[in-house]
């Protein structure tokens, strides 16, 4: 049996932070079941995350930490990514990262549109895990706001690019978390990591 090539992206500014644990608790049981992973924190990622003026036939030159990142991803078979939920959406610097890393002729192609004319996919063959805190409740995400990260996340983002299915693993409470709901989380995520899922 080959080795499973894993990414995972801790997605939170922040040095120190849930996302940053549960990446590496990920990290650990997935390699010590025999997987293949590349660890990534964004609080270490030095990039301008403004796309700025840029255009799909005119953009900025990826900053070394973003090449990095997109090679990874290429080389990848499952893509985790680790992060809180900001204001229904992701944090501005991982939103960043991918308005820039996602470019054409690395993840899409705009030569070669589908039947609907959108562009056609140039990461597929590959699968993806959100592990996501919030402080939002899970029933309230989904019934008031209608799982709008979640669509944004599966969809306009990973999707686009052909990476799917995503699965999500979705921790409520986060700022208030006691010990226990940690202790429980990481038993989740560890499970998680061990079946590279």
């Amino acid at each position: 049996m080959t080795q499973k090539r894993i990414l995972i992206l801790n997605g939170h500014p922040g040095e120190t932070s849930l996302s940053r644990h549960f990446a590496e608790q990920y990290g650990q049981a997935a390699e010590q079941s025999g997987a293949e992973v590349r660890l990534h924190h964004l609080s270490e990622m030095n990039f301008d995350m403004d796309f700025g003026q840029g255009s799909y036939s005119q953009f900025k030159p990826l900053e070394l930490p973003l090449e990095m990142f997109l090679s990874d991803l290429e080389w990848a078979e499952h893509f985790v990514i680790t992060t809180p939920m900001w204001w229904g959406g992701l944090p501005a610097k991982l939103k960043g990262l991918f308005d820039r890393s996602f470019i054409p002729g690395r993840t899409f192609n705009t030569k070669v549109l589908n039947k609907m004319g959108m562009p056609s996919p140039m990461l597929t063959g590959k699968t993806a895990r959100i592990i996501m805190t919030s402080d939002t409740p899970h029933w309230f995400e989904r019934l008031v706001y209608h799982r709008a990260v979640i669509h944004q996340t599966r969809k306009q983002i990973l999707g686009f690019v052909g990476i799917k299915p995503t699965r999500y693993a979705y921790f409520s409470g986060a700022s208030e978390a006691t010990d226990a709901m940690v202790q429980q989380w990481t038993e989740k995520v560890t499970d998680l990591g061990k079946e590279a899922a």
